[in-house]
């Protein structure tokens, strides 16, 4: 799910990127700002952080006295992408395995369909293994697939999300 977010921020300007125009200074706020989201990736609370759409404020500048860096605190709108308990979703399979599949789903690497939530497919070994069922439908590499979460867990080392999803419900599976 897509959420809209209005975040406090604090951006740190080096000294030598510091200008007398204003405008100078509001693009090198804007730049900081896009280069700390960008590296942020995503947090538990709003998930993985998409995009800068405004900045609301820019607050008064505080001079750090150790290395003469300016700190401006900053206010600003965003877009933020996390998956939810029972949220139906779209995902691209990227890898096949003999106990289920991972697919990716916008920024989210690591999302598990397991054989077990797969009813009536079956594990098709070979070179290019996949998982079909009675009707001929094939779960394979790059094959979109409609799922159901089931479940979702943060990693705060890598700053990312996993995901058990299943197939179990109307209209799930590979989208032809």
């Amino acid at each position: 799910m897509f959420l809209k977010v209005q975040l406090p921020w604090n951006v740190i300007v080096p000294a030598d990127c510091l200008d007398a125009k204003g405008l100078m200074l509001q693009k090198s706020i804007v730049i900081r700002l896009l280069d700390d989201f960008a590296s942020k990736k995503a947090t538990k609370d709003l998930g993985y952080f998409l995009a800068v759409t405004t900045l609301e404020k820019i607050g008064e500048g505080k001079v750090r006295q150790h290395s003469g860096d300016v700190l401006f605190p900053v206010v600003f709108s965003g877009l933020t992408f996390k998956i939810f308990r029972g949220e139906i979703l779209e995902g691209v399979v990227h890898k096949v395995l003999k106990h289920g599949v991972f697919l990716r789903c916008g920024p989210i690497e690591n999302i598990y369909l397991s054989y077990t939530k797969m009813p009536d497919y079956r594990y098709v070994p070979g070179e290019n293994p996949v998982f079909m069922n009675e009707k001929l439908s094939k779960i394979e590499k790059d094959v979109v697939v409609r799922f159901i979460v089931i479940g979702t867990k943060w990693l705060e080392a890598e700053r990312e999300f996993q995901a058990l999803v299943g197939l179990e419900g109307d209209y799930l599976g590979p989208i032809s």
